[in-house]
């Protein structure tokens, strides 16, 4: 039923300027709309919805994530923007913040100006 209808992301914030200097100018994603509820982008086809919220407390885990082609490449854009990557300890997570999950796939974590965790990920 829903298989051919479009998706649409939401994450939170608190924090209307933040939010749409990261997703907009740093993760150069294009801005659609705005009105007092919630900053629209265009996610590569996906809408991405941030929704201003009054409160709330970031999950320990990823909300959002984006297969990326060269993951080291896209992790020197963004830390040349202010990006941290994140690290978690995990076996076989290098310097960077890539952890190797398998043979195929590589993935790192950062954080949005609300602390939602968001990644990249890699895979052969």
């Amino acid at each position: 039923m829903l298989a051919n209808q479009p998706l649409h992301a939401f994450v939170p914030t608190l924090d209307f300027e933040k939010a749409s200097e990261f997703y907009g100018q740093i993760l150069g994603l294009p801005q659609v709309s705005a009105n007092p509820y919630a900053l629209e982008f265009d996610a590569n086809g996906t809408l991405l919805r941030v929704s201003k919220v009054q409160s709330f407390t970031p999950h320990p885990f990823t909300v959002l994530g984006w297969g990326v082609d060269d993951i080291k490449k896209t992790i020197e854009i963004l830390s040349a923007k202010g990006i941290k990557f994140e690290h978690f300890g995990l076996p076989g997570q290098d310097e960077l913040g890539i952890w190797t999950a398998d043979s195929t796939t590589k993935v790192a974590w950062f954080k949005d100006p609300d602390g939602n965790l968001l990644s990249l990920a890699e895979s052969k």
